[in-house]
């Protein structure tokens, strides 16, 4: 394949109603691209709306657990590349009901999949795995080498993506490659069952955060700025031999604690109240960190925002978003 151009390419982004999904829709947009969505449900609160795109966005009404509407996006709108970023990303309901996150995380998978390879104008598919797909390991920092030992649902769900994706490419030569990104946070984020826009959102309001986990558990977070140029630095260079079908890791390699971040957040906010430590979190590893050598070796990628700077873009924008 030839390195892509995205003025007026067609692009399928599964979950651009959501976080990540929105701002890489966003970017691509930007540059000139042509996207695609598909929406099952219309929610009140949409990323979509949020970064202002349901009007610069084709969207397709369907399911991608619908073999046919991932047909139906991929062929009626002559789609040329297809960044698969769509899943039912929340840990606590993938462990309450694992059937709908095995639904959406594997079979939306094989089916986007299986409609890309029988497809005769796809040049390329990036498939978002995670680091949680590392599960449990002994050695830490996880490199692309380590085993995919997805304990829980969720991690499970990304592990299978993964393996099918790169079934894939080895046995149809589909031309992709797979994300492992960290923890990703940023502006837009109104997920509260992640950590950052719920301790954030609850300081907005002079609330008092609540931890529930016991505060040490270590994770990488990445801002999204860096995550959406990971994701299209990926596909600009999956026409080179040593990047197709490669899984590449995406984090900074720079592990914090939920209560390091926590101190950071209030210290960057000018607030003084405690947290309510509840320590009742289940299935929670205790110390997740991407060593990213290999992007920035072959990719020539690095974050370039540390936890700090990050942080500060990412708190003005919901000041200014609850002020409206």
């Amino acid at each position: 394949m030839d390195k892509i151009n995205w003025k007026n390419t067609n692009v399928l982004v599964t979950g651009a109603d959501g976080f990540i999904g929105s701002h890489i829709a966003k970017e691509l947009i930007d540059k000139g691209a042509k996207v695609t969505t598909i929406v099952r449900d219309i929610k009140k609160n949409n990323n979509l709306d949020l970064l202002d795109l349901r009007d610069k966005i084709t969207i397709v009404h369907g399911d991608i657990v619908n073999f046919k509407d991932c047909e139906r996006a991929i062929n009626e709108y002559d789609i040329e590349f297809c960044f698969h970023i769509a899943a039912q990303a929340i840990v606590g309901p993938a462990n309450r009901s694992p059937l709908s996150t095995f639904e959406s995380n594997i079979k939306g998978t094989w089916n986007l999949l299986e409609v890309c390879r029988l497809s005769k104008t796809i040049k390329g598919l990036i498939v978002a795995s995670s680091d949680k797909a590392y599960g449990q390991q002994e050695k830490l920092p996880y490199t692309e080498n380590s085993p995919l030992n997805g304990y829980f649902p969720y991690d499970a769900s990304k592990a299978c993506a993964d393996v099918l994706a790169r079934s894939y490419f080895m046995t149809y030569n589909l031309p992709l490659a797979i994300t492992r990104n960290a923890n990703t946070y940023g502006p837009a984020d109104m997920n509260q069952s992640r950590i950052i826009p719920d301790v954030v959102m609850r300081l907005i309001k002079n609330e008092q955060p609540i931890i529930r986990s016991d505060g040490t558990p270590e994770r990488d977070y990445l801002y999204i700025k860096d995550a959406v140029d990971a994701y299209l630095t990926l596909a600009e260079n999956l026409h080179r031999d040593e990047v197709i079908g490669q899984a590449f890791n995406f984090g900074t390699g720079k592990p914090i604690s939920v209560l390091g971040l926590f101190n950071k957040i209030i210290k960057i906010m000018g607030k003084d109240i405690k947290p309510k430590i509840l320590g009742e979190a289940k299935n929670e590893i205790d110390r997740q960190y991407l060593d990213s050598q290999k992007a920035k070796k072959i990719l020539n990628w690095k974050a370039k925002y540390g936890i700090d700077s990050g942080l500060k873009e990412t708190i003005e924008w919901y000041k200014d978003h609850f002020s409206k």
